[in-house]
């Protein structure tokens, strides 16, 4: 149990990086500033903060985020009458806006009037004991301590989000999937340099097994197998297929070793029972592989494209078949199955993780608002409109997508429970 829950930690924390980290370097090379960058919900534990970004870790490993300039930032909103702690450099400018409440030495503490953090960056209150209204300078790069004691720097109109060029922000935001495709592919091809080549459904024989029947029979590996009992075959499907078929009864391979004439070998399939107690037959080869380089590169791209089409067309199936939650994994899932890749070992992890990060990159592509899709949508339609939608229409979509989403995800959590704990 525990080496699973670590796997899942480790699984879940890279998907969420990559998928944020890209993010995070298209926010920045659009001049957008990136406030903080985010490993995990909830609570914080640990902060760093360099170049104007705050790393932090917080407390449930579940998630991640990039909080651009312009976008969320309600927690450090100032309105008048909240009590302020401020400091102030040799200038008498402001270099940090305290709003934990908590106290500093040298900070001044001051009731606020009014502020302006975006334009004219300026703080104007009343200090205790006095009568007269003040009004400070705030610097550019100054800082917010938020509630929670995460310090963040503020956010002036020219880099925030929306003053970034249209295809910049779209790129910004294609930039997290995007990541998570490439993470996908660059983990099944090196899987495949691994495993020194990708399986191909041929006729041929791969590795044979020590002291298997397909050994004591004479077999090779790349040996091409024309027939099984008389009955010509193609493919490595076929030929397992009759080979399962004939537990303990001897048969016939018609077999070309080396380009030669074909020749008949003798083989008597060892009997094995699976889970359901059913016989099937067994000689001892693996499949054939493909082992150019060409085949290996490949092969991620070809995964790629198998899993992204098989998702899009699972959701687009469910304008015909209903919603099912069964269709959807959450968190618990996702540990469920982590708990049975571990088993495999770790080529079976690593094709776990580039499984779900190109189902987390094609899911975010989704037309949702709140997802990377949803605001990809209106990127287009701000493109088409000339001009962007209205802040707060934009925040109505947005506001209904997370609600939809929060549904959908309590909704697919307790089913994943239901299934997983209660076998319902």
């Amino acid at each position: 149990m525990f080496q699973t829950i670590i796997t899942f930690i480790i699984v879940f924390s890279i998907l969420v990086i990559i998928h944020e980290f890209g993010h995070f370097y298209f926010a920045k090379k659009a001049g957008i500033l990136v406030r903080e960058f985010a490993i995990g919900m909830g609570p914080k534990i640990f902060s760093h903060r360099k170049n104007g970004t705050t790393y932090t870790i917080r407390m449930l490993p579940i998630g991640g985020y990039v909080r651009m300039a312009g976008i969320g930032d309600e927690d450090t909103e100032l309105k008048p009458g909240m009590p302020l702690n401020i400091s102030l450099d040799e200038a008498q400018q402001v270099t940090q806006i305290d709003l934990s409440n908590k106290q500093h030495l040298h900070a001044v503490p001051i009731e606020l009037l009014e502020a302006d953090l975006e334009q004219a960056l300026f703080i104007k209150g009343i200090i205790p004991g006095s009568s007269e209204p003040i009004t400070y300078e705030v610097k550019r790069d100054a800082t917010i301590i938020e509630a929670d004691g995460t310090e963040v720097q503020i956010a002036p109109i020219d880099v925030q989000y929306q003053s970034a060029p249209l295809l910049k922000r779209m790129m910004t935001n294609f930039a997290g999937p995007m990541n998570n495709f490439i993470l996908g592919i660059a983990v099944f091809i090196a899987i495949a340099f691994v495993q020194g080549g990708v399986t191909v459904n041929d006729n041929r024989l791969g590795e044979i097994q020590p002291d298997s029947p397909a050994e004591a029979a004479g077999l090779r590996a790349d040996d091409e197998v024309l027939a099984v009992n008389g009955e010509e075959i193609a493919e490595w499907t076929e030929l397992v297929a009759s080979i399962q078929a004939n537990p303990g009864n001897e048969i016939t391979l018609s077999v070309v070793t080396d380009g030669q004439e074909a020749r008949d070998v003798l083989v008597t399939p060892d009997t094995k029972t699976d889970e359901q107690g059913n016989d099937y037959g067994l000689i001892g080869v693996a499949p054939p592989m493909d082992r150019t380089l060409m085949a290996k590169i490949s092969y991620g791209f070809e995964e790629f494209w198998l899993i992204a089409t098989s998702i899009f067309g699972l959701v687009f199936s469910m304008f015909r078949t209903g919603f099912q939650a069964d269709s959807f994994g959450g968190p618990v899932a996702i540990y469920a199955a982590t708990e049975q890749v571990v088993d495999y070992g770790f080529l079976s992890v690593l094709s776990f993780l580039a499984y779900l990060s190109i189902n987390l990159g094609v899911v975010n592509l989704l037309p949702i608002p709140a997802l990377d899709g949803g605001k990809l949508l209106l990127n287009v339609v701000e493109g088409i409109r000339g001009k962007p939608l209205d802040p707060e229409k934009e925040g109505i979509i947005t506001a209904i997508g997370m609600g939809l989403l929060l549904l959908l995800m309590v909704i697919v959590t307790w089913n994943d429970i239901q299934r997983f704990f209660f076998g319902q």
